[in-house]
């Protein structure tokens, strides 16, 4: 199926990650219908940001990049748990081939303090997505996974073959259910497919119909940085969770200094080491992903199959501040604090099996990451609400 045949539903499609994947996929040809509850964007400098029919300013700036104002980007303001809203994007668009599943919820720290959120939006709103996939005989599914699959990993780097397991947070806990859930679904679908065979060549009648699912589970590190024409990048509602779009609140002076928990680690310097990604290299691996499903597909091949998206280079806390303290031009301040329940020393991938399958690298620096990030929120210090 060529891509200008083909239209990929992306869920979160508003959000850090799924913007960006949102923006690679139509610069690769594809259509795209997007679906997003709105609870991590915004709608720029509108009043009336609850209008589900106005657009929200992360589709705007990708028009903009890509020069296509007047060619609006389909947009649905559903949550996930929302089963009859689903099916109405389904019926809407019968050309869907294939969903790339970034919706939920993301927080570790957040996580542990309502676990119930948790579970119902991340493990039942993509139980509601399967089962209408599977009604609309949609059954292709490239889902962002995370690196918090793999706890405190017996091996650095690490390969896929590292074992998952029961993570130290509920965030990552929905995660790993969700790829157990994925594979179960995966393993039945070809067993359904091998007793309709059956069936039908008993009857002696034809083989019309296929069930089987196709699945990649990314496995992405710690996506940073922002698209280089400073247009588009993270723009958490609150206080952000994660370092990099922490330090570039405490660059523009929005937030005091940041707190790094924890410096008695057994690291170079007593902080976490974590493998940051360039947000547009994490975007391209979806695309990559979703081609790789499309190339196994053409010869037969129906799988489940995990790869890694990072850079394979770790980084420390303390590296990240002084790298994005030379992008900005000055030192940013920070204090040590206690460690953060949930964190594990190091999470840094071994990329290599996405490199040979998938045909995707991480080609952009560090430094691009930390200058690309700067360019944004110098741009933009009140993120997609700046005037």
């Amino acid at each position: 199926m060529s891509p200008t045949t083909s239209t990929i539903l992306v869920t979160g499609g508003c959000g850090y990650v799924g913007s960006h994947t949102v923006l690679s996929l139509l610069e690769s040809g594809y259509n795209v219908v997007v679906l997003d509850n709105l609870s991590n964007t915004s709608f720029g400098n509108s009043t009336n940001a609850t209008t589900a029919a106005e657009t929200p300013e992360a589709l705007k700036r990708i028009q903009r990049i890509l020069s296509i104002e007047d060619k609006p980007i389909p947009f649905y303001a559903v949550d996930i748990v929302d089963r009859p809203a689903l099916v109405n994007i389904f019926e809407s668009h019968p050309d869907i081939s294939t969903v790339i599943h970034c919706a939920g919820l993301k927080s570790v720290g957040e996580s542990g303090r309502v676990p119930l959120d948790y579970y119902n939006v991340n493990i039942a709103g993509t139980v509601n997505l399967l089962q209408v996939m599977e009604e609309f005989n949609v059954r292709r599914i490239v889902f962002s996974s995370s690196a918090t699959v793999y706890g405190d990993p017996p091996k650095i780097p690490i390969p896929e073959t590292s074992p998952i397991v029961a993570s130290m947070s509920p965030y990552g806990r929905t995660k790993v259910f969700l790829e157990h859930i994925i594979r179960d679904m995966c393993v039945a679908s070809t067993v359904k497919q091998s007793d309709y065979e059956k069936e039908q060549t008993r009857k002696g009648a034809a083989i019309e119909k296929d069930y089987r699912w196709s699945a990649i589970l990314l496995r992405y590190f710690n996506p940073a940085g922002a698209h280089p024409s400073g247009i588009m990048g993270e723009d958490p509602q609150g206080i952000p969770n994660n370092l990099m779009p922490y330090l570039a609140q405490v660059a523009v002076g929005n937030l005091e200094k940041l707190t790094v928990f924890g410096q008695d680690y057994p690291t170079k310097d007593g902080t976490c080491i974590r493998d940051y990604l360039h947000v547009v290299d994490c975007a391209d691996g979806h695309v990559a992903a979703l081609e790789k499903i499309e190339l196994e597909e053409s010869v037969g091949n129906f799988e489940c199959k995990a790869y890694n998206l990072g850079a394979g280079t770790g980084c420390s806390v303390l590296d990240m501040v002084r790298a994005f303290s030379k992008a900005v031009g000055r030192d940013l301040p920070y204090v040590i604090s206690a460690r953060r329940p949930g964190d594990v020393p190091n999470l840094t991938a071994d990329p290599s099996l996405a490199n040979k399958e998938l045909n995707w690298k991480a080609v952009k620096t560090l430094d691009e990451m930390c200058e690309d990030l700067w360019r944004w929120q110098r741009n933009n210090p009140k993120g997609y609400r700046t005037v």
